[in-house]
């Protein structure tokens, strides 16, 4: 095969065909800095959104002029990418080498083996811009070096080199290209590397084919500029390669007794009828044969388009991601002025006038089919005649598949036709044309003249809607392995970095809402474990009666984790022995007027301050020693004070004797341990057994006074659980930490637990910290649920609740096609292998449906899920676990190389 690139300089590209293109990287994703320019779009979005990109869209397109090339090449995944996006940022432990792996290290290995032998790929867009010769001496200096790179091969000798001047003059016509598409489609000028891997993807189709992800950072395939000459190196080697149309397939094909397999030619002209073969009109493909293997691929052509589409219906090239197979895609655009379409439609009036005035000498009269075009040409001249900027997009759609056999790759066509089909599309795979259409996907080709049968004619906006420059995407660029994309056909990872989000000025708290059973506990359980593996820390806030984020951290942080649970009181909570200083004598006191029900500025208030200073300044500070103070001020003072004193001691040695306040007042209790960087990476913090009162006696205080003892406790506990939550989590803003609480309610119905939620999201980035939230209603996320940036949707069968949810990820909560999906398309119930479908939106704004993937790891499976009957719910304490309130020994981490 002959290669169709002379020169590369930069993103120009001279061609043998004697013309020169700028290639650009469409949604180029992060910059040199790793900064994103864009926002990414997900396959769920707004009218708004669509309305938005639709208007750059049509920018774009009226920005161009002549013939440019729209490439939308799938670019293979390999599962190293993914390895090495999920190490990417961690940051081994300062301890000493052990032979002990680092956490992540499982993770990485079960993603490996899940994704191992899967199809991934990712949709990349190019775009090739044609630039014009200004000067006579250019477009003979192109005429020349093109003719010359005919002879050249033939002579053995190499192209000719390019003059400095003239790589100055292109290049100064590719700046002017790009201040024309600026304001519209974020894009950024391509790499030689990467136009080469164009061409060697076109090539390796079917077979293992080069990563895009190495020549996304490749210096190589470039020239040089060396005494005012530029010098390319070669690109013969791209071409050792042999095209054969309709060529033998060995499962397909009895060819043991052929000597070799050009007795077939392209025409058929041996008798391929007494061999045991197919007829070559039946064997539309393109075998491709190279070193790396052999590979067939099918070229199909769009013939027809319908004459009118819905706009929610007229995303072509977004369905064609549904299937679950890759496909390339090329359309040659050329974009004829408004003027110019103008008189052709003029022209083409005048002609079916003509054939009217001939139909009416006939009986039959006029056909409905000139009507309806007649019709089609009045509304196309309104449209062009409604504004001088507007274009008329003439284009040629090849549409490429392809498989490592014949029989996979016909039937991948067959399936992509059919799908053209159901939309009113029609594709034609034409036999003869297999490798003309495939030279129209490398870049710097001209056009094929046969290929502009195929033409089809709409107006900029029209075209736009077809989807062609858009792209979706679900999740973070790295971070943890969450699952798949289920609106992708094909296997497309999907991961998230809420430890990251802080570092790029964004919130790392996360709402997940749905019904019972939808996964929003595996969803947390998932994202706590990620946590602490990649090196931050997770604080459970467990209230089910079965303890089962106890039981998950036993089993997945083994030797990391520390329970404190409030019922059984192994811990203290005491503020005074577990808070220094300020701290200690702030939260001791807003415990206790809490619990007492007390005024801080009354004369109770007054004397509880006093004996809280008290206590903590003497050798020994704890809540016990406050109620000491109470008794000793209760006889030592006089008057009111000493009323107070007594009243005071009476009512809080009421509450030291239950057994629910025995954490916060037995004094041989040792005391919870705060640095948690030290002593473990996973905090559970159990509350199973402490009553809250109703949230509707948080309204009326007389009613809150009336509340059973056990609730006023439960309530006044809960405050310092909330302290202890916050106090870890925003220790070291350098480590990050996540906040979790499963069922939201529990705390929000609480003026306590809503205020931990209010600092948490408000002040969580700047401390390096986030709330991992789960809910049934997104009303019961807080009135600041707004500020989280990561929302998950699972299945919700409420309608009123699914709307709620719609809303809460950013959706259209009047679509009801999306209340379908929430209410009976995300995980149906019964359906084994359907459980943990979400919807998911990410601080980039961009929402799809996934399915979250628990990984193949023994320390997880075995405790993450809650369904009764799969599982024990209770583990004994691992050997490895530390005692409540003691350091566990740092689990070393070793680098990752």
């Amino acid at each position: 095969m002959r290669v169709p690139i002379r020169h590369i300089a930069g993103h120009l590209v001279w061609s043998t065909h004697g013309s020169v293109w700028a290639v650009y990287r469409l949604h180029p994703g992060p910059d040199a800095r790793g900064q994103h320019e864009e926002t990414v779009q997900g396959t769920h979005a707004t009218a708004a959104v669509r309305d938005e990109q639709l208007a750059k869209v049509t920018h774009l397109v009226r920005s161009l002029s002549g013939s440019p090339r729209l490439f939308g090449l799938c670019a293979q995944v390999d599962p190293g990418e993914i390895a090495l996006k999920m190490i990417e940022g961690i940051e081994p432990a300062d301890t000493a080498p052990s032979t002990d792996r680092h956490p992540w290290v499982e993770n990485v290995e079960a993603t490996l083996d899940l994704l191992d032998e899967q199809e991934m790929h990712r949709r990349t867009l190019w775009l090739a811009v044609p630039l014009q010769s200004e000067t006579g001496g250019l477009q003979i200096s192109a005429a020349l070096g093109a003719a010359w790179a005919e002879l050249s091969p033939m002579l053995g000798l190499r192209s000719a080199s390019m003059a400095q001047r003239e790589v100055a003059a292109y290049r100064e016509q590719a700046s002017r290209v790009e201040a024309a598409l600026a304001g519209g489609i974020a894009l950024r000028p391509a790499r030689p590397a990467e136009i080469v891997w164009m061409v060697q993807h076109a090539l390796h189709r079917g077979m293992a084919e080069p990563l895009l992800a190495e020549s996304e950072k490749s210096e190589l395939y470039g020239g040089q500029l060396r005494d005012g000459v530029l010098h390319s190196p070669s690109y013969a080697d791209l071409g050792q390669v042999r095209l054969q149309e309709g060529g033998l397939d060995p499962e397909l094909d009895d060819v043991d007794e052929l000597k070799s397999t050009g007795q077939i030619t392209r025409s058929g002209r041996k008798a391929w009828w007494r061999l045991n073969t197919g007829s070559p009109l039946g064997r539309r493909w393109l075998q491709v044969e190279s070193d790396a293997g052999v590979g067939y691929q099918a070229h199909l052509a769009l013939a027809e388009c319908p004459p009118a589409v819905s706009q929610d219906a007229a995303d072509l090239f977004a369905q064609l991601e549904t299937l679950d197979f890759p496909i390339d895609y090329t359309i040659d655009l050329t974009l004829v002025p408004a003027e110019k379409a103008r008189d052709q439609v003029r022209r083409k009036k005048n002609e079916l006038i003509d054939q009217a005035d001939q139909y009416d000498a006939r009986p039959t009269g006029m056909p409905a089919s000139l009507t309806e075009a007649a019709r089609d040409l009045g509304e196309l001249d309104a449209r062009l005649s409604r504004t001088s900027v507007e274009v008329e997009v003439q284009s040629v759609t090849g549409l490429t598949v392809w498989g490592p056999t014949a029989a996979a790759c016909d039937a991948r066509a067959r399936a992509l036709a059919a799908l053209l089909a159901g939309a009113d599309y029609r594709a034609v795979r034409p036999a003869g044309l297999q490798e003309t259409l495939f030279t129209l996907g490398l870049p710097g080709t001209v056009r094929p003249g046969v290929a502009g049968e195929f033409t089809q004619h709409q107006v900029s906006e029209d075209w736009a809607l077809g989807g062609a420059f858009t792209t979706s995407e679900v999740g973070d660029p790295n971070g943890m392995f969450l699952g798949i994309d289920l609106d992708s056909g094909t296997t497309r990872p999907v991961m998230i970095n809420v430890a990251d989000a802080p570092k790029v000025d964004a919130s790392a708290s996360m709402g997940i809402v749905g019904d019972l059973g939808a996964g929003k506990s595996v969803l947390q359980k998932l994202i706590a474990d990620a946590v602490w593996a990649r090196g931050g820390c997770a604080i459970c806030i467990d209230r089910t009666p079965v303890r089962e984020w106890a039981t998950f951290a036993r089993t997945a942080a083994k030797g990391r984790v520390q329970i404190i649970d409030a019922a059984q009181a192994e811990v203290s909570i005491d503020p005074l022995r577990t808070f220094d200083g300020p701290e200690g004598r702030h939260y001791a006191l807003s415990y206790l007027t809490l619990q007492l029900g007390i005024g801080p500025m009354s004369t109770n208030g007054e004397v509880l301050h006093h004996a809280v200073e008290q206590a903590a300044a003497s050798d020994a500070p704890s809540m016990r020693r406050v109620l000491e103070v109470l008794e000793e001020m209760a006889t030592a003072e006089v008057g009111k004070r000493q009323d107070a004193a007594a009243t005071l001691a009476g009512l809080v040695r009421v509450v030291a004797t239950n057994s629910l306040a025995r954490m916060v007042f037995d004094p041989a209790l040792p005391p919870v341990r705060l640095d948690a960087s030290s002593a473990s990476d996973m905090i559970v913090i159990t509350t199973a057994g402490l009553r809250l009162p109703p949230k509707a006696a948080f309204d009326n205080p007389e009613v809150l006074h009336q509340q059973p003892l056990e609730a006023l406790i439960g309530r006044a506990v809960l405050y310092l659980i909330a302290a202890l939550a916050r106090q870890t989590a925003f220790e070291d803003p350098s480590r990050f930490t996540a906040v979790v609480a499963d069922e939201l309610y529990w705390l929000t119905s609480s003026a306590e637990g809503t205020a931990l939620v209010h600092e948490i999201l408000h002040d969580g980035r700047k401390h390096g910290a986030g709330l991992i939230a789960g809910s049934h209603d997104a009303s019961e996320l807080g009135p600041d649920r707004g500020l989280m940036a990561y929302r998950a949707l699972a299945r919700t069968t409420d309608r009123e609740r699914a709307r709620r949810g719609l809303e809460f990820v950013g959706l259209d909560p009047s679509n009801g096609e999306l209340v379908r999906l929430v209410t009976t398309g995300l995980s149906p119930v019964g359906r084994r292998g359907r459980e943990g479908e979400f919807l998911l939106t990410c601080p980039r704004q961009n929402t799809g449906r996934i399915k979250v993937s628990i990984p193949h790891i023994p320390r997880i499976t075995t405790s993450i899920t809650t369904t009764p009957g799969r599982h024990a719910h209770t583990a004994a304490p691992s050997p490895h676990e530390a005692p409540a309130g003691e350091a566990a020994t740092p689990a070393p981490k070793e680098l990752f190389r």
